[in-house]
């Protein structure tokens, strides 16, 4: 459903082209093909409502400067354009819109007759996009970036879904490689120093307290019988127990933040399927791969690469590329129009290898698309938090939520661009003041409901839509409130192109605050009753965006606070 934006837009799109017609007809300009030009809501409100940089484009047709052309479309432009009260021509040749105040309120009733379904719109067109996000290793607990990588991911894919994509969200288990084998190790030592014997963890093994947490459960479970029996038995049957504890501990710990996905996807499959043979060997039938020193190597310079790439070393085995080349490949062959990965920064060197990997397998390596994420810091105090209280380790995404609930943690995850370092304050995620951005936007939804409440004590509900008078919404508080609000599916659909979830929070606090300056001088109940109808329907639809706003960061809208 096209929003009240997007036809006054494409109303005046319809009226620019036909100004362009008209002058044409009248000899004003000469035949003209028009390009591609933008209809859009300017950054500063005093440069009107919309500003088109059509007469921009047309100069060299046209013949005439852009300035002398965005007068003579003005001049054609037809009358009829409902609400229209002024245009300019600024700068350059930019062609302004101005519109009488009261536009926008045709999205009250449009927001209150589709509820939750407001702002959705039909970007993605219903083409498959996945996102994959977290992915931590199953060999230990899930950290602050992965708490980040998991709001940021769910968001995405909540903004997407909206957006219009048939949206699927994954987490690639990496239950192969040198980490599981460092990590049977470590499990093996563990068991043996808790029975008795002298054993050593490797250094590069995992050195949590929660291993040894996991490997006492084993023996209580299942008793010493390992410590005699052969030792590749012993890794396994440590590495299965224990991969099972750890990925199970992964997915509630999610399921607690918010966070569920339809795919979990394990990278030991991709080695026994042959799926990891498979892609080395498209490769090498593209040409791509070449043999140096007993190894497989991947030719990433020709794709702009530094340096090639090792596939498969010397011994046989294959590298931790060659499987994530073969993941990615297993994405393109499912379909996915869009293959979004969410990483830490640490990852940067490892996108243009794979990109140039897809290109090579002959997929559109701008259909892979890599979102870097930077670090967190803990505040508390004024100082950074380096360990947890609890475990002297690492502050857990279990604690954090723990410590600030889980609306504070989603929202502070969010409300900064990924790719900006995160200042995380534990004392402001848990204050109840109107400096926790959080707060105060779940304080405006509330006050809100309090509204509806007091209404429904006198016996009364909210109007039907049809009922009510808007036009008695003159203030310059309801109309401010009104145009913000009528943005929403505009906001919907840029947070999804962008990848953008932060633009979602500021949004809804930017709401909020809007909302907080009407409440705080205006009364929505009133003696007069066709003003307190209109008043009622304005903040129900403002009710209405704030609650979707915020379900799209995984962030709860509380009726009382």
């Amino acid at each position: 459903m096209i929003g009240v934006v997007d036809k006054m837009r494409n109303s005046l799109r319809q009226a620019l082209a036909g100004a362009a017609a008209a002058a044409v007809e009248a000899g004003q300009l000469p035949p003209v093909e028009l390009p591609e030009y933008v209809v859009e809501v300017p950054r500063e409100r005093d440069h009107g409502d919309f500003a088109s940089n059509l007469a921009m484009l047309l100069p060299k047709q046209a013949r005439m400067s852009p300035r002398k052309i965005a007068e003579i479309l003005l001049e054609n432009l037809p009358r009829s354009v409902q609400w229209l009260e002024r245009t300019e021509v600024a700068g350059p040749g930019f062609i302004n819109f101005h519109l009488d105040p009261r536009w926008v309120l045709e999205a009250l009733p449009e927001a209150v007759a589709r509820q939750s379904a407001y702002g959705r719109v039909e970007a993605g067109k219903g083409r498959k996009v996945q996102v994959e996000f977290v992915s931590a290793n199953p060999t230990g607990l899930l950290h602050m970036g992965n708490a980040r990588g998991a709001a940021l991911g769910d968001s995405i894919a909540s903004i997407l879904d909206t957006a219009g994509w048939q949206v699927t969200r994954e987490y690639y288990i990496n239950d192969a490689g040198n980490q599981i084998e460092n990590f049977a190790l470590t499990l093996e030592a563990r068991f043996f120093q808790l029975l008795g014997r002298e054993a050593e963890v490797p250094e590069s093994g995992y050195h949590g307290q929660d291993i040894i947490d996991t490997v006492r459960r084993f023996i209580e479970e299942h008793g010493d019988g390992l410590l005699d029996a052969d030792c590749a038995k012993r890794l396994d049957t440590l590495v299965e127990y224990a991969l099972k504890e750890k990925i199970s501990a992964i997915k509630k710990g999610l399921a607690d933040f918010g966070v569920h996905y339809d795919v979990w996807f394990s990278e030991q499959s991709l080695h026994s399927s042959g799926k990891v043979e498979e892609a080395v060997n498209r490769l090498r039938e593209r040409g791509h791969i070449y043999e140096k020193d007993g190894a497989l190597w991947f030719k990433a310079s020709a794709f702009g690469v530094e340096k090639d790439e090792v596939l498969v070393r010397k011994n046989g085995i294959p590298t931790y590329f060659a499987a994530d080349i073969a993941y990615h490949m297993n994405k393109f062959e499912r379909g996915f129009d869009w293959v979004i990965n969410i990483w830490g920064a640490d990852h940067h060197g490892h996108v243009p290898r794979m990109k140039g990997a897809m290109e090579a397998l002959g997929y559109n390596p701008e259909a892979l698309h890599v979102i870097l994420m930077q670090l967190v810091r803990l505040f508390s105090g004024g100082e950074i938090v380096r360990m947890s209280k609890r475990t002297g380790q690492f502050v857990t995404l279990e604690e954090l939520v723990d410590e600030v609930g889980l609306d504070a943690a989603r929202y502070f995850f969010i409300m900064r661009s990924a790719d900006s370092h995160l200042d995380f304050d534990l004392d402001l995620a848990r204050s109840q003041s109107n400096d926790n951005p959080v707060y105060y936007v779940q304080y405006a939804h509330a006050r809100i409901c309090s509204i509806f409440r007091q209404l429904a004590e006198q016996g009364r509900s909210i109007p039907p839509a049809d009922g009510v008078d808007l036009k008695l919404l003159q203030e310059e508080a309801e109309l401010a409130l009104a145009r913000r609000l009528a943005d929403y599916p505009e906001e919907v659909a840029m947070a999804a192109r962008q990848l953008a979830p932060h633009r979602i929070a500021r949004y809804v606090h930017e709401m909020a605050g809007l909302l907080h300056s009407f409440y705080n001088v205006h009364r929505v109940i009133t003696d007069d009753v066709d003003l307190s109808n209109a008043r009622l329907l304005l903040v129900e639809a403002t009710r209405v965006v704030l609650k979707n706003g915020l379900g799209l960061l995984g962030v709860s809208a509380p009726e009382k606070m």
